[in-house]
């Protein structure tokens, strides 16, 4: 089975973004083929990638069918979001105070209206055939399957992209995928209601690995499907992309920490493969998947000796996990 990694977009497959139609959406039909989909979006102050991923789901080979929420969490200029979604008509807004992007995913999943549900993210822009596919695979048995994440182009995204993907990587064991983002899977709503993201993770880093790892530890298989492709256009600098991978640091250690299972550290082995991947891409990248990897240990560290030396800190956090995190029930 392939495996979910980053890949550069070609520019001449780009989604071209339309304007929503402000036709109702159609009600779901009796027979499979004409089930409603829910598409979960969450989204904090970030009205240009909104507006293009909300244009990019209006494009959708069955938008009819898609009942959109965008889950606004703690925007500042929430009166923006609400006009913005407003020109949407078949497009329903959640607002929460705050909480993460884990959080802001599982009030979307609880408030959807369907029994299949699709997850992106708002800097995200799936290609028309992206929802029709992934229901396809829900449809034919799947309980959760991921697509393709590509990125928009450019060093600093490649870079990014190569480190996201790099856990599928690190615990691949041959039955579908070890892990997969959270902007750009789908599952049923049965599962979910098992298994929720942890709401303890407060930023976008980890919370999709442990739930990949939940829903593995459960019985369940993660199903890949090539043909649903996202390509995801982050908006970084070279400070931001810092930022995030010392979050995605943070995010390991808690995942290792609060997983429940003995996890060694990757062997220098797998950060070598990874920096040279990096490479593969041009000289730039390389360096960039480097500086990444220092970063990624800068913010392991400190998630462990904030949990050493500072548990006080880490408890007023929420540190501990939130959520349904049931496993498998008993049959």
């Amino acid at each position: 089975m392939r495996r979910c990694s980053g890949q550069r977009a070609r520019r001449r497959h780009s989604p071209r973004a339309l304007r929503s139609s402000t036709a109702a959406p159609r009600r779901p039909g009796r027979g499979r083929g004409e089930e409603f989909i829910s598409v979960i979006v969450p989204t904090r102050d970030r009205l240009g990638p909104l507006r293009r991923c909300l244009d990019a789901l209006s494009a959708q080979t069955i938008a009819a069918r898609l009942d959109v929420v965008v889950v606004d969490d703690g925007s500042v200029a929430t009166e923006s979001v609400r006009d913005l979604v407003a020109e949407y008509p078949a497009v329903r807004l959640l607002r929460r105070r705050g909480g993460g992007p884990a959080a802001a995913r599982n009030a979307g999943a609880r408030a959807a209206k369907a029994a299949l549900l699709c997850f992106t993210d708002d800097d995200c822009s799936p290609r028309p055939d992206w929802a029709e596919r992934l229901v396809q695979a829900l449809q034919e048995g799947a309980e959760a399957v991921a697509g393709v994440t590509l990125s928009a182009g450019g060093a600093l995204a490649d870079a990014s992209e190569i480190v996201a993907h790099a856990p599928a990587v690190a615990e691949d064991r041959g039955a579908g995928l070890a892990f997969a983002p959270s902007n750009n899977l789908a599952c049923t709503k049965r599962l979910f209601e098992l298994i929720e993201f942890d709401e303890s993770y407060p930023g976008a880093a980890g919370e999709d690995r442990d739930w990949s790892a939940r829903l593995r530890a459960a019985g369940y298989v993660l199903h890949f499907e090539p043909d649903a492709v996202i390509v995801h256009r982050q908006d970084l600098t070279f400070g931001r992309f810092l930022r995030q991978q010392i979050r995605y640091g943070q995010g390991a250690h808690r995942f290792r920490r609060t997983s429940g299972e003995v996890r060694r550290l990757e062997s220098p082995n797998f950060y070598a493969a990874l920096v040279r991947r990096g490479f593969s891409y041009g000289f730039r990248v390389g360096l960039l998947v480097a500086a990444a990897q220092i970063a990624t240990a800068v913010g392991f560290i400190g998630g462990w000796a904030r949990r050493r030396f500072a548990p006080e800190l880490s408890r007023s956090h929420g540190d501990e996990p939130r959520g349904r995190l049931a496993r498998r029930p008993p049959t």
